[in-house]
């Protein structure tokens, strides 16, 4: 993977979490953000390779930031207590994490973005 992880996370104990799993696998990890303006101004910088936002951010969705990482090809899964249920029918195809959840079910589900999402990810954008 080329880039870093974004993480977009608004509990920071959970933030953390991830980010120790993410480096425990081997992932480059930026320092986890909690808000949409945050997650936006990262992406503006550069050099994320993948994300996982958690779709609630303490009352403000993270769906700009998902229509952000679509504009620019960027694989991603969304993370949410309410699973499938908890997103939009446009985003149907981007994965999705529900929490709780285990370190070997985070692994799988960013094994499956380097293949699955891309295309999804692409096909997606365009329905937008």
């Amino acid at each position: 993977m080329d880039g870093r992880v974004l993480v977009v996370e608004d509990e920071s104990m959970l933030a953390m979490l991830i980010e120790d799993q993410l480096v425990d696998m081997g992932y480059r990890v930026m320092p986890p953000v909690s808000t949409v303006h945050a997650a936006l101004a990262v992406l503006e910088e550069g050099g994320i390779g993948l994300a996982v936002l958690d779709v609630n951010l303490g009352g403000p969705l993270s769906f700009p930031v998902a229509d952000a990482l679509l504009a620019r090809g960027i694989p991603f899964l969304f993370l949410t207590g309410y699973g499938r249920a908890g997103v939009p029918a446009e985003y149907q195809t981007v994965p999705v994490l529900q929490k709780p959840f285990r370190r070997k079910d985070l692994q799988t589900a960013l094994a499956a973005l380097g293949s699955e999402s891309i295309s999804a990810n692409i096909s997606l954008l365009g329905s937008l």
